[in-house]
């Protein structure tokens, strides 16, 4: 990853008319970010080792209470999911556990977890990356996730034959408040009073996993444009303080090929994880 004096990189392209329309689903309605559950899941993954047996637990640990069995066989639908496929650019979900033991808040947690949602979610993708263009751009209130903005973004979106957003209201509605708690679970809002939102700050482990995601992701406007710090909205502004932050682990090292400064894995992007499982 070669650092740029400036910090800046490419623009973010719109992600409208890039999924098809079996891509595009209403998931974030039923299930927005809820870390206990999805880390629940991924510990019951690590001791297993397949999704068929996992879901089998999940099931049995709750056969008594059968009015809330079927919600959560769609909580576990939808969390299964984000694992199930995730990019390679992202920790396989056998380590996240491992990853979350390195997490030193519920909001780190939240943060580790966020990249999968994203990852999985083509609606919320598209969404997260239009809020990561109007950061780049400085628009006004460029983290504004009200009802009537987020609506306006929604409106926007196009799938990949042209089909437009066509959802009723109160099913926009309901959408954009899974999203809001989703932002709110990884920091970007405060509290469910507030609709604009600041760039969060980040702990060490998600901040890895970012700087990971955004190494294993990194085609050329990738490596100059650090997708993982974006979709959890850093400006540019703060990315050569957080490459500075991230050198000073043991997993990541600046390093002077050819007369430009590049920051670079030690190793893996995510050998710390092994290390980490380790000690």
């Amino acid at each position: 990853m070669t650092i740029r004096s400036d910090g800046g990189g490419p623009q973010l392209a719109s992600l409208s008319r890039e999924f098809s329309p079996p891509e595009v689903t209403m998931d974030l309605t039923m299930c927005g970010l809820p870390v206990g559950r999805a880390e629940e899941l991924a510990r019951l993954y690590q001791k297993h080792g397949t999704w068929s047996r996992v879901e089998e637990v999940w099931f049995e640990e709750r056969r008594a209470n059968r009015s809330t069995r079927e919600s959560f066989r769609e909580l576990s639908r939808v969390l299964t999911s984000r694992f199930k496929n995730a990019p390679a650019s992202l920790p396989n979900p056998r380590d996240v556990p491992s990853v979350l033991d390195a997490c030193a808040t519920p909001r780190d947690k939240a943060q580790v977890l966020y990249p999968y949602l994203v990852a999985d979610d083509a609606l919320g993708r598209y969404v997260v990356h239009e809020y990561a263009q109007r950061l780049l751009a400085d628009h006004p209130d460029a983290l504004d996730f009200s009802t009537e903005t987020l609506t306006a973004v929604l409106k926007q979106f196009k799938s990949a034959d042209g089909t437009p957003f066509d959802y009723a209201d109160s099913t926009t509605e309901r959408w954009g408040e899974g999203f809001r708690s989703v932002m709110r679970e990884v920091g970007v809002l405060e509290n469910q009073r507030t609709v604009v939102g600041t760039p969060p700050s980040l702990g060490d482990a998600p901040l890895l996993v970012a700087m990971g995601h955004s190494y294993e992701a990194g085609e050329d406007a990738s490596v100059e444009s650090p997708v993982g710090l974006q979709y959890l909205f850093q400006p540019s502004a703060r990315w050569a303080a957080l490459y500075d932050r991230v050198a000073e682990t043991d997993a990541w090292e600046f390093v002077e090929l050819h007369g430009s400064l590049q920051l670079r894995p030690v190793d893996e992007p995510y050998a710390w994880i092994t290390r980490e499982g380790a000690d």
